[in-house]
């Protein structure tokens, strides 16, 4: 499941992931949050019309996981993605305090999106309203993102409930571990049963 906050120019998107490391098969899960710019759309029918929302480009994500062999709660694989090439995330930038307090990281870096989106290459027609606007419900952000923490998710049924819509993600790192010796099949087996 996805929970989006949709704003005139912008949604952030907060879910819970699982990922599998192709070069060494060991596994992260956490909340992702993902910031993506809306793509206007001309308006449709009459003033009561239910209007087309696509929230498409993809320009910041931040990953608060844990490892699932390191320590619960210790946000050992916590990182973000400061910009997009197109669809693909940049390479993972760290930071210790993502790692020391990813929610008090998160709402602070949530009270300037327009700088986000700036530093992503992208420009807001509005940026200052819609720093206020996030700003505004960064705290249902963050709440949202605590909702799907790794500690929260505590079985790989669980995991797998929680992102049953990446199978196909799931299935391409399977497909492509460098080292798929070193895998967790335990913790892996309710996508492998869905494939």
């Amino acid at each position: 499941m996805q929970q989006a906050f949709v704003f005139p120019e912008l949604a952030v998107l907060v879910r819970h992931w699982f990922e599998i490391d192709l070069a060494d098969s060991h596994l992260e899960h956490g909340a992702r949050v993902e910031i993506r710019l809306l793509t206007p759309q001309e308006r449709r029918g009459s003033e009561s019309a239910a209007q087309l929302v696509v929230i498409d480009r993809p320009v910041w994500r931040a990953d608060l996981f844990d490892r699932l062999d390191g320590t619960p709660g210790a946000f050992e694989a916590a990182h973000y993605h400061p910009f997009f090439d197109g669809v693909e995330p940049s390479d993972r930038h760290w930071e210790e305090a993502v790692k020391a307090d990813p929610w008090a990281w998160l709402d602070a870096r949530l009270q300037d999106v327009a700088g986000i989106v700036a530093t992503a290459g992208a420009q807001l027609r509005d940026p200052e309203t819609a720093n206020r606007q996030v700003a505004g419900e960064a705290g249902a952000i963050v709440d949202a993102a605590r909702r799907r923490a790794p500690q929260l998710c505590g079985s790989a049924q669980q995991c797998h409930d929680w992102t049953r819509d990446t199978e196909g993600a799931v299935h391409a790192m399977l497909g492509s571990l460098q080292r798929p010796d070193l895998l967790d099949e335990h913790r892996v087996a309710p996508w492998r049963a869905a494939a």
